[in-house]
């Protein structure tokens, strides 16, 4: 019942950006938080993002300072603003709905960002 889907990515050279953005619906998506996590092969998966139902944000400690998650609930939308990539960045990035995240929630079918030195 519940779909998020992601877009935005693509390839870029060291030192660029992207704008990723996943789209949900068959749920409230006002009240529930939102996370951006990313996998790259051979890799475990990692949050990178989140952003809770009131708007409250947390980083991983790599993309600090340099990735930015936001939200617009009239839209049903989260997006990763994602600037000065570095090739450690390459990854598949998955969008995850929860009321809690890391407890469960729903999973996109994500979206492939390369960045290439």
């Amino acid at each position: 019942q519940v779909q998020l889907v992601e877009s935005g990515g693509g390839s870029v050279q060291a030192g660029g950006s992207l704008r990723l953005s996943c789209v949900a619906s068959g749920t409230l998506f006002s009240i529930n938080a939102m996370g951006w996590y990313r996998q790259a092969p051979g890799n475990q998966r990692e949050l990178v993002a989140t952003i809770s139902s009131s708007g409250s944000t947390n980083y991983a400690d790599s993309v600090k300072g340099r990735f930015t998650i936001s939200r617009d609930n009239a839209k049903n939308t989260v997006y990763l603003q994602m600037n000065n990539l570095t090739p450690e960045d390459t990854a598949v990035y998955y969008c995850n709905l929860a009321r809690t995240i890391g407890r469960g929630g729903y999973w996109g079918q994500g979206t492939q960002v390369t960045v290439s030195s």
